[in-house]
């Protein structure tokens, strides 16, 4: 939303500079004088300047560049602005539409936190009214390199249908408070470094100062997702509501992201609610609170055999049970969790596969903190539950327990995992009862003849014990 309003933003001055080119047999010079002193950055044009008078009067200007401190900003083939016949009878000159073809955006935020296209010389100065009837950019590809975190982002065959572009003059720091539209903005993909999204498209309808982004569709992971996001700049302070849920992905492209290995196949449901607030990341991570649940059914892990080592003693103590918690991690922590810890075993499987039943992950978020709610899974023969939360607003895993369960909901091996997400600390497993075969019997033997021995409960959610 951010990135889209940024470019909103320099059209809108572009077409503010046009608006000072009263005279419509004036040179190309004055034209890029003008809108260069408007935007605070250079404008200029490479090639032909053409004004045509069929269907409508309107100036053409081909091979479009702007530049800020030494570098590309907007660089477009062809850039039509259709002018308003009747405002001419007044000596007026009204752009009633923009229409670009082939443009190329670069979005890039230094280590600083400051957007290319932010100049400190021309900061705090004013706008001038404008009333657009239409924007149209076609075939739009969108480069974002943000140099604080390294991430970056690329988006291809885009475009932009936007109606009824309303900016109210003032001042440009509360650009977001005056601007209004109402826009269809599609992209055939955006790649970023470890994933991809195809067939993306968004309706957005903003107002006041408040834009909603509804009937969010696209194709991640081989799922379809949809969801909704409301950006209110009305106030001091933004307030953002993302609503999404990806249906049907599957398991093993996520994985991809992760290793080249095939760690697990299935298809799995992802949802989150999340309310946040603020003017940067951290503010808006401190302030974050909702929910995120992922769910599946019938799995397949491949490269171990979960109940066959579950049932030796010997294979319990070396078997590291949180790096199963990179299937409970997968939905809500996403990748920030599963890259920070080298999930070795699962990655180098010892042989065979095993049957994840059921999963249930579901996670309440408070200030920035996602908490298990009901974290498990089952296989064919044993139950695993997950407590504890992972903090996102320090990146650091708190108070997070891993531990195979009996059919009770009482844990048998239970492993700590701490730290920070980039090097957690892993304890050893705590083997609470031993699952050696004959160990096993005498203790079941036991049981039935002493029945109501006391345990204490860790899981009591919706995934059922094996029969």
């Amino acid at each position: 939303m951010i990135i889209l309003a940024g470019l909103v933003g320099l059209l809108v001055l572009i077409a503010a500079g046009l608006l000072l080119f009263v005279d419509a047999n004036a040179y190309k010079p004055r034209l890029e004088a003008a809108a260069s002193g408007v935007m605070g950055m250079e404008v200029r044009v490479g090639g032909r300047m053409g004004i045509g008078f069929f269907p409508s009067l309107a100036v053409t200007l081909e091979d479009v560049h702007i530049r800020n401190r030494g570098a590309d900003l907007v660089s477009a083939g062809e850039a039509r602005l259709g002018i308003d016949l009747l405002p001419l009878l007044h000596k007026e000159i009204r752009i009633g539409s923009i229409a670009l073809k082939h443009p190329s955006v670069f979005i890039e935020r230094d280590r600083n936190g400051k957007y290319n296209f932010e100049n400190p010389d021309t900061a705090g100065g004013t706008l001038p009214a404008l009333d657009l009837a239409k924007l149209t950019v076609s075939d739009v590809t969108l480069l974002y390199a943000d140099k604080e975190s390294g991430q970056s982002f690329e988006a291809v065959a885009c475009s932009v249908d936007a109606r009824r572009l309303l900016l109210s003059g003032g001042e440009s720091q509360y650009l977001m408070k005056k601007l209004s539209f109402t826009a269809e903005l599609a992209c055939g993909k955006v790649r970023a470094k470890d994933m991809a999204v195809s067939g993306l498209k968004v309706s957005v309808v903003g107002k006041d100062g408040a834009f909603d982004a509804k009937a969010v569709t696209m194709s991640i992971f081989g799922g379809q997702g949809s969801g909704s996001v409301r950006a209110d700049f009305s106030s001091e302070v933004p307030v953002y509501h993302v609503r999404y849920s990806l249906r049907q992905f599957r398991i093993e492209e996520f994985f991809k992201t992760l290793s080249p290995n095939q760690v697990a196949e299935g298809r799995m449901d992802f949802s989150v609610n999340l309310s946040m607030q603020g003017k940067t990341v951290n503010e808006m991570k401190l302030t974050a609170n909702g929910d995120a649940a992922l769910r599946g059914k019938n799995l397949t892990f491949n490269g171990h055999d979960l109940d066959r080592e579950f049932s030796r003693f010997e294979s319990s103590q070396n078997f590291n049970l949180v790096d199963l918690g990179a299937f409970f991690f997968a939905g809500p922590a996403g990748l920030a969790v599963t890259k920070g810890y080298n999930f070795a075993s699962i990655f180098q499987g010892a042989g065979g596969n095993s049957e994840i039943r059921t999963l249930v992950s579901d996670w309440k978020i408070e200030r920035g903190v996602a908490h298990a709610q009901d974290v498990a899974m089952a296989t064919n023969e044993n139950r695993i539950a997950l407590q504890g939360g992972l903090d996102f607003v320090n990146g650091r895993f708190k108070d997070v327990t891993v531990a195979l369960i009996d059919a009770k909901g009482c844990a048998k091996v239970r492993q700590k995992i701490s730290g920070p997400f980039q090097k957690p600390v892993v304890e050893k497993p705590n083997i609470l009862v031993a699952l050696a075969g004959p160990a096993l019997k005498l203790l079941e033997k036991g049981r039935k003849l002493f029945p109501g021995g006391g345990c204490e409960v860790i899981y009591a959610g919706l995934v059922a014990p094996p029969t």
